[in-house]
């Protein structure tokens, strides 16, 4: 078991504060549209292919389930991180109407920051299956970007951007918005347990994530503590984006 970088927070509703106070001047809704003025400095990514990411999906029903479940683990935490996700689509909506998704996110107030793109989705019964490729820039120049989506597609080196362009025929890039995320990351029996509260403007949801080669094993060692500990769950039908998008919270 690794030791725990620090205690597990009892609430991780002071991070969430602190979090929309350092940013409370930033609207994550807001369509913003680029011009293709001016250059952007990103790193070489290194090429990359778009493995299939795997992930246990477990949804709690409410801040008392989510705050017994960070109790129970609380002696297997490793670290906290806050996260935010802006995400992006073509003028003509090229990505969303193919289900896919182009993010950028933000580690605890743009200490680091990943371009990410999601594509062909499948969730049932609590598992996830998408394509996901991702790449590391830096947190200026992904702030720059927010600003001004169309410096995204000035990054000639990247594996992402051109699959954007090339496969799904992206000319412009809008802003769509985004949401933040506190995710306390456990490790559990060998598991790397992520625990998630979501803030989206219209409300804040709570999941348990857990990336894994044997999903079916390790969901029924997931359900088993949760009914041990007598922690209600359900099985998440819909991913974050798809939650974003709708504006309304799972039933």
């Amino acid at each position: 078991m690794l030791k725990s970088s620090g205690p597990a927070p009892s609430s991780l509703v002071g991070l969430v504060g602190k979090w929309r106070k350092t940013h409370q001047n930033k609207n994550l809704t807001r369509p913003l549209h680029f011009s293709t003025t001016g250059q952007a400095s990103f790193p070489n990514p290194k090429s990359s292919s778009a493995p299939m990411e795997v992930e246990i999906k477990l949804r709690l029903p409410d801040s008392t389930a989510h705050q017994q479940l960070s109790d129970a683990l609380s002696p297997f935490h490793v670290k906290t991180l806050a996260q935010e996700n802006v995400f992006f689509d073509g003028e003509g909506s090229e990505l969303v109407k193919n289900l896919a998704a182009l993010r950028l996110r933000f580690y605890d107030l743009d200490s680091h920051c990943v371009l990410s793109l999601k594509a062909k989705p499948v969730i049932s019964s609590g598992i996830s299956r998408v394509e996901e490729q991702e790449e590391s820039v830096d947190p200026s120049v992904g702030r720059a970007c927010v600003d001004d989506p169309g410096r995204l597609l000035l990054f000639g080196s990247s594996d992402i951007i051109k699959r954007v362009r090339e496969e799904y025929n992206v000319k412009g890039l809008v802003c769509l918005g985004g949401f933040r995320n506190v995710r306390a990351v456990y490790d559990w029996k060998g598991l790397k347990l992520e625990l998630d509260e979501t803030v989206y403007d219209f409300g804040t949801s709570y999941e348990i994530e857990c990336e894994s080669a044997e999903p079916e094993r390790d969901k029924i060692l997931i359900e088993r503590f949760l009914e041990e500990n007598g922690i209600m769950y359900s099985y998440s039908n819909v991913n974050k984006f798809a939650v974003f998008r709708s504006r309304k919270l799972p039933d």
